[in-house]
């Protein structure tokens, strides 16, 4: 997950990886406590240096935690500096092979889907839907945004309306080049023209994108959506997907500094 959204600057200390894309996104521009357990004053320093890393780029001191008994000292850590509990995300998982006998029937098999067109690089059609459905900010923080999307081998789908504009994206990264046969490849940017929704296109990106996986010989596929997107949880859960853990974003609050005599 952390090679399929890579951040443009990175530094890793202590098992803390340090992500920074001048704000574009949460996920690439906080730390991952790729190893969250140590002892408290090792931790407390990590923090320090943390805390001055992001602060010499501007950015807010955000951590990506996942939802592990591994990361109990870390969010007492975090509680204590009252650092903010949000965005908490799903991690849901499928396998490319066959159901499982406690896994639901799926309601949408991975096939061909004809007219979605699928590229090896973001088109500015592709990034201009997903940027007007899910991004923030101008020109510079757009073109941070394709650097992180075509920052490892990726498939990117596209499907159009009937009057020829495009309607929905999605993203398939896949495994490093060379990587051997049967790593995951992990679903992003699903996003949808607001006023093209409810029509199906997102469950056409999504089967087009997962049969490419099947050729590839994908062993299977994660992909991450918000707890409060129950929708789309649902549409995902009938394409065989089930969660598999959980993370949320903990930000320091700012410090407010006293002013006046």
């Amino acid at each position: 997950m952390d090679a399929a959204w890579p951040a443009p600057d990175r530094e890793e200390s202590d098992g803390w990886v340090l992500r920074a894309a001048s704000g574009v996104t949460q996920r690439a521009n906080s730390v991952w406590p790729r190893e969250p357990e140590g002892n408290t004053r090792r931790q407390h320093e990590a923090l320090r240096a943390a805390r001055l890393w992001y602060r010499g780029r501007r950015l807010p001191l955000i951590f990506q935690v996942f939802d592990d008994p591994r990361s109990t000292g870390l969010n007492a850590i975090l509680d204590g500096e009252g650092f903010t509990r949000q965005s908490e995300t799903l991690v849901m998982c499928r396998s490319n092979g066959v159901q499982a006998a406690d896994q639901p029937a799926l309601t949408h098999p991975a096939a061909a889907q004809p007219g979605v067109e699928i590229s090896t690089v973001p088109s500015d059609e592709w990034l201009e839907l997903r940027w007007s459905v899910d991004g923030r900010g101008g020109p510079a923080e757009r073109e941070t945004a394709r650097s992180i999307l075509a920052g490892c081998p990726s498939l990117y789908a596209l499907v159009r309306s009937h009057d020829g504009v495009p309607a929905a994206v999605g993203r398939l990264a896949l495994p490093p080049a060379g990587e051997a046969t049967g790593g995951w490849g992990g679903l992003y940017c699903m996003a949808t023209r607001p006023d093209a929704r409810r029509r199906g296109h997102a469950l056409r990106i999504m089967q087009a994108l997962l049969y490419e996986g099947a050729v590839r010989n994908l062993a299977g596929y994660w992909l991450l959506v918000t707890a409060a997107n129950s929708w789309a949880q649902q549409l995902y859960a009938k394409a065989g997907f089930q969660e598999a853990c959980r993370y949320l974003y903990r930000q320091e609050r700012p410090k407010r500094h006293l002013t006046g005599c």
